[in-house]
């Protein structure tokens, strides 16, 4: 199978990345592993192109924010209100994907939501052109990026891309959900039955294929993601970040807002809010949802936005 190559031609360059060391033994891998043919790879290098705003761009993630201004990025009225469009226009399918992998139908509203505001917004940075770049200038994950690049070209060729028009994140995601390469072609399905997977244009593979991942990764059925907590005094002893059971958090002085089993292992978070701490015990599925993005701050945000859409879902509208 060969690469859709048509507009490599035509599209004019900024900064070439062919020249990036480690480029030729990658070629040579891809030959030799994976059957690629050799022009062809080099006609793709040729034309990928070197972004120093990407390593700039990775090098300050959004977590660097303090929480309050973070939060307010993702949980506000504008992903609520197209959150609940969303819902209402595919229930249907939010529902199956609810009982085939168990993941809430919120949860999975509010990861799309968090990552591309409901598919409107999927990335500007050609696909190609983040990974080279990532892979080969960026030493610090340059094995995970290689790998993802890796994962790229065969997903190219499995799914017939066009390599100069798939664009995406600055870390080289891609699609409605924002998913990497190799998470792509491991966790992406065919939703909406028309035996093709589509994580670009089509909602409901997009929807079918967040359940499976975070179904993939160990999201429990009908079990909690994270509950307030009470935290009077010092900080407990120890590290904190390390899962403990709620018996254990209790006896540090640490107790849920909620009735749990005092067995259920959690681990503690604090958060600076405006008028000071704010204390969670975050569970398993909590942790399921750092695989997507390994951030407190983001998992907290999904979390707290698929609450909010579920308030306002059942409320019948956004809540104010």
């Amino acid at each position: 199978m060969r690469f859709v190559l048509s507009l490599l031609l035509s599209c004019p360059l900024a900064v070439q990345a062919a020249e990036l060391p480690g480029i030729p033994r990658f070629i040579d891998e891809m030959v030799i592993k994976h059957q690629f043919r050799r022009d062809e790879l080099e006609n793709v290098f040729a034309r990928a192109q070197h972004l120093p705003a990407v390593i700039e761009a990775i090098s300050r993630p959004a977590t660097i924010k303090p929480w309050p201004e973070y939060r307010a990025a993702f949980v506000n009225p504008k992903r609520i209100r197209l959150g609940l469009e969303f819902w209402g226009k595919y229930r249907q399918t939010l529902r199956r994907a609810e009982k085939r992998y168990g993941v809430p139908q919120e949860i999975v509203i509010a990861v799309i939501g968090v990552e591309t505001l409901y598919g409107q917004n999927a990335g500007n940075h050609r696909v190609l052109d983040a990974l080279t770049t990532l892979a080969f200038d960026y030493p610090r994950r340059a094995d995970f990026f290689r790998a993802e690049l890796e994962n790229y070209l065969l997903l190219a060729r499995e799914q017939q891309f066009d390599l100069l028009t798939i664009r995406g994140s600055y870390a080289g995601a891609l699609g409605i959900p924002q998913f990497m390469p190799s998470s792509y072609r491991n966790y992406a399905i065919d939703f909406n039955g028309n035996r093709k997977t589509d994580l670009l244009r089509e909602d409901r593979d997009a929807i079918g294929s967040v359940a499976n991942y975070l179904q993939g990764y160990g999201w429990i059925r009908n079990e909690p993601v994270a509950v307030r907590a009470q935290a009077g005094g010092e900080p407990p002893a120890g590290d904190t970040r390390a899962p403990r059971t709620l018996a254990e958090w209790a006896a540090a002085g640490v107790t849920p807002d909620a009735d749990l089993a005092p067995d259920r292992p959690a681990r503690l978070i604090d958060l600076t809010v405006e008028d000071g701490r704010e204390s969670w015990l975050a569970f398993n599925n909590f942790e399921v949802i750092t695989r997507y993005n390994n951030s407190d701050f983001y998992a907290m945000s999904v979390f707290q936005l698929a609450g909010e859409l579920k308030a306002a879902h059942g409320a019948g509208g956004l809540k104010q």
